[in-house]
């Protein structure tokens, strides 16, 4: 695992839906910000450059479900399920 100090403090919103793995590709993680199906802190975001921090908290609308997930880090890549996981806390009502 990278040291804290070498992971950055803000990262574009499209590109940690992609690498958190919600999405399959970054052009659909800018596509679904854009249509604005995602709330950052409960505010409609439609900018896919949106900077967000750790402890913020999304909502994200998919197909067939709703997700609010808190960030808890990350990632310069995109990676595996497992460390894609590590990403976010899932907070979603079952």
């Amino acid at each position: 695992m990278a040291d804290l100090q070498e992971q950055p403090d803000r990262q574009r919103l499209d590109r940690w839906l992609w690498h958190a793995r919600v999405v399959r590709a970054r052009t659909d993680a800018a596509e679904l910000v854009r249509d604005g199906h995602v709330r950052v802190d409960g505010r409609k975001v439609t900018s896919p450059g949106h900077m967000v921090k750790a402890g913020q908290v999304l909502t994200v609308a998919l197909a067939h479900t709703v997700r609010l997930l808190r960030i808890t880090g990350f990632a310069e890549r995109r990676g595996s399920a497992t460390s894609a996981a590590e990403l976010f806390d899932e907070i979603t009502d079952e």
